[in-house]
């Protein structure tokens, strides 16, 4: 079992004295969904990218216990952001975009919904809700321990997101992915997840720090 850890996890923006983060401990395993729930603002998106390994001016801790890999150029834990559109090339055609990751099958494709027809089209050719297919497939390379997934179906309608967390969960369960939900829907972390935590629960010391 390979777990990712991060603990007593500090951050504050540089030339200020307020922490968003203090003192903050959480763990995932590679067989887990865990629930993330927090307020917008309380530093969830900050937390997330700290794991995975966007935000490195931090204090504490963050490693990946028992991970066996000769790949050190591939990040095993992957974020899905809330806003695809940000994180696309836009000077790419989709297809680039997903083979910069990995070569997914037609079945894979087909499965998420999406159109052959889309992989020669720019970014800006297609919806947010699209794109957001795109990213959680990118994320999906074989490669991938955690996927860390920052409220990725708030722009979905609500038929969309079951389908889209149904086969997320299934893939992630074959390939023992890890995945952390951060959201602040309650009712849709508590229906997928086999854990729940609170960000304020685990980020108690902040209101001591500011």
């Amino acid at each position: 079992m390979v777990e990712l850890k991060a603990n007593k996890i500090g951050f504050r923006y540089g030339g200020t004295k307020k922490w968003i983060l203090k003192n903050l401990s959480i763990s995932l395993k590679d067989n887990q969904v865990k629930g993330l729930i927090g307020e917008s603002g309380g530093g969830k998106s900050t937390l997330c990218k700290i794991l995975a390994g966007y935000e490195g001016n931090f204090e504490g801790e963050l490693k990946i216990d028992k991970l066996n890999t000769n790949d050190s150029k591939f990040n095993q834990v992957q974020l899905i952001f809330q806003h695809p559109e940000r994180t696309m090339n836009p000077k790419w055609k989709m297809k680039q975009s997903l083979d910069e990751s990995w070569e997914v099958s037609d079945d894979i494709l087909e499965k998420f919904g999406i159109k052959k027809s889309w992989l020669n089209r720019w970014p800006n050719e297609l919806s947010g809700g699209e794109l957001q297919r795109f990213s959680i497939i990118r994320a999906l390379n074989p490669k991938t321990k955690f996927l860390i997934a920052d409220e990725i179906t708030t722009m979905l309608d609500a038929v969309t997101q079951v389908q889209i967390w149904k086969l997320l969960l299934s893939m992630a369960k074959e390939r023992k992915i890890g995945i952390l939900v951060v959201s602040h829907d309650k009712e849709l972390v508590n229906e997928i997840c086999d854990e729940v935590v609170y960000l304020d629960d685990i980020n108690h010391d902040i209101k001591y720090n500011l």
